[in-house]
C-alpha cells in the first residue's frame, strides 16, 4: 500500500521522534564508551535489519548487495559515516549542539542539488531553508559560545560529518537515477550498518558495557535506528527531497526536549527561539505544499537517518 502525502508527512514526524531518542538514552549509559556505543548500536541494528528486511522485501533483498553496483556501496559508506559520526559526536558534545550541527543537512543538500545535479528548487523551499537556517545558526552560535561540553569544537566537527555524508548520499542516488540506475536504499542501509560494525570494532575493544548499557543500546539499534530507517525509506518514496530534509529538522526540537526532560540538559532561551523558527519554516513549507505540489527536484528523496 502506497502512502498518501499526508500519511507520509505524519509518518516522517514519528520517524524523527524515534531518531530523537538517541541523545537522552545515551546520557543514561553507565560504562560504554564512544566507539563501543556506536559498535553495539550498529550491531543490534544489523541484527534487526536481517530480520525485518526479508519479511518486508523477501530474500531477494540480499541479492541486491551483489548486483547493486558501485553507487549502492558508496551510499552504504555514506550511511556508515552518518551512523558513526552521530553517536561519537553525542559523546563529545551536548545533544543540542550535535543536533543543531546536523541540521545543516537541508542547506548542504540544496547546495549539492544546485551545484552537482543542476536542480532548481521552488521559492517556497528556498524560503523555508533560509528561515530554518537562521534558527539553526542562532542555536548553533549560542552552543559554541557557551564553551565546555556543550560547545566542544571537535564534537561539532564530528557532527558536521553527518549532513555532509547525507548530502553526498543524496547526490550519489540522484546521479545514479539520472543514468537510469535507481539505488535501492534498503540494502544500502544494511551495508552502512555492517560497515559501521566492522570499522568500530577495533576501537570498541575492550568492551566495558554493562547489561544495563546493552539493553539501552539494543533499544537504540532497533527502535532508534533500524525501524525508523525502514520507515524513512517508505516516506522518501512519497515525499520530495527538500520535504524530507525539512521534516527531519523536527529531530532537533524533539531531541533537545527529550534530553531536557529525560536527562536534565537544560536548553538556553536562544535554543528555544531558534527551534521556533525551524518549526515555523516547516509549517510554512508544508502549508504551501498542500496548495500546489509542483517542484523541480527528483522524485526520490534520501532521508538522513543516523
Amino acid at each position: 500500500m502506497r502512502l498518501t502525502h499526508g500519511g507520509a508527512v505524519w509518518l516522517m514526524v514519528v520517524v524523527t521522534l524515534m531518531w530523537a531518542t538517541a541523545g537522552v538514552v545515551t546520557r543514561h549509559l553507565a560504562e560504554a564508551h564512544s566507539f563501543e556505543i556506536t559498535f553495539w548500536r550498529s550491531l543490534f541494528t544489523t541484527l534487526a535489519l536481517l530480520v525485518i528486511l526479508p519479511l518486508w522485501r523477501g530474500r531477494a533483498v540480499f541479492s541486491q548487495l551483489r548486483s547493486g553496483g558501485r553507487e549502492l556501496w558508496i551510499s552504504g559508506v555514506c550511511w556508515a559515516v552518518m551512523f558513526t559520526a552521530f553517536m561519537v559526536a553525542l559523546t563529545m558534545a551536548s545533544t543540542a549542539s550535535v543536533l543543531v550541527t546536523m541540521s545543516l543537512g537541508p542547506l548542504l543538500t540544496a547546495l549539492a542539488a544546485r551545484v552537482f545535479i543542476g536542480h532548481r528548487l521552488p521559492v517556497r523551499t528556498w524560503a523555508a531553508i533560509v528561515v530554518a537556517g537562521l534558527g539553526i545558526g542562532w542555536m548553533y552560535g549560542t552552543q559554541l559560545m557557551q564553551g565546555g561540553a556543550g560547545g566542544s569544537v571537535l564534537g561539532t566537527l564530528v557532527a558536521l560529518c553527518v549532513p555532509i555524508a547525507g548530502a553526498t548520499n543524496w547526490t550519489v542516488v540522484q546521479h545514479a537515477h539520472a543514468k537510469g540506475h535507481d539505488i535501492d536504499l534498503v540494502p544500502a542501509v544494511l551495508i552502512g550498518a555492517v560497515l559501521t560494525v566492522l570499522f568500530t570494532l577495533p576501537f570498541a575493544l575492550p568492551f566495558q558495557a554493562s547489561a544495563h548499557d546493552l539493553g539501552l543500546l539494543a533499544f537504540l539499534g532497533v527502535f532508534q535506528l533500524a525501524i525508523p530507517c525502514v520507515l524513512s525509506v517508505l516516506c522518501a518514496q512519497v515525499l520530495k527531497a527538500p520535504e524530507v530534509a525539512l521534516l527531519a529538522l523536527l529531530e532537533v526540537i524533539f531531541g533537545i526536549a527529550l534530553a531536557w526532560i529525560g536527562a536534565g540538559e537544560d536548553p538556553a532561551a536562544s535554543v528555544l527561539t531558534g527551534g521556533a523558527l525551524v518549526i515555523g519554516a516547516l509549517v510554512f513549507n508544508e502549508l504551501l505544499a498542500l496548495r500546489g505540489r509542483r517542484t523541480t527536484v527528483a522524485d526520490t528523496a534520501v532521508p538522513g537517518a543516523h
